[in-house]
């Protein structure tokens, strides 16, 4: 029983990431949910079975209280970076009716010229042409306004 409970977390785990790593803001609240599912089931299977503390009986062991209060800690994390997150995605469909994260333009500029100097720096590109490029580049720029 529990190689088949930990397979199920295994499993989660996957789905959950797969769906972290999506562009869709509901799938990724989604992926989060499921992710956290797997935190909470992985962390009750850590605790022993016994008795309740307090109105037990005496005979046997008592339950580990720890895992239980760290999956009631987890839900409420949980539930309020959800809200956060659907907070988000209603406001990104209100803005552009779309929930797809795009990417940043100026991330892409800096990593384009990054990759330019790496090359630069092997010397595989002629360190001119790329200026040339880039003057050309910023011409066509001001031209286009």
């Amino acid at each position: 029983m529990i190689v088949s409970l930990v397979l199920i977390v295994m499993v989660l785990y996957g789905v959950g990431t797969y769906l972290l790593l999506q562009r869709h803001l509901t799938r990724i609240v989604i992926g989060l949910a499921i992710v956290a599912h797997a935190a909470n089931l992985m962390l009750l299977l850590g605790g022993n079975p016994g008795n309740p503390a307090l109105g037990g009986s005496a005979a046997g062991p008592t339950a580990d209280p720890l895992p239980q209060a760290l999956a009631l800690t987890s839900i409420v994390i949980t539930f309020g970076v959800s809200a956060l997150l659907l907070a988000y995605a209603y406001r990104s469909w209100q803005i552009s009716s779309s929930d797809e994260v795009e990417d940043d333009v100026e991330d892409r500029r800096i990593a384009t010229l990054a990759a330019i100097q790496a090359l630069v720096d092997e010397e595989v590109v002629d360190a001119e042409e790329v200026e040339e490029d880039e003057q050309r580049e910023e011409v066509e720029g001001v031209e286009a306004k």
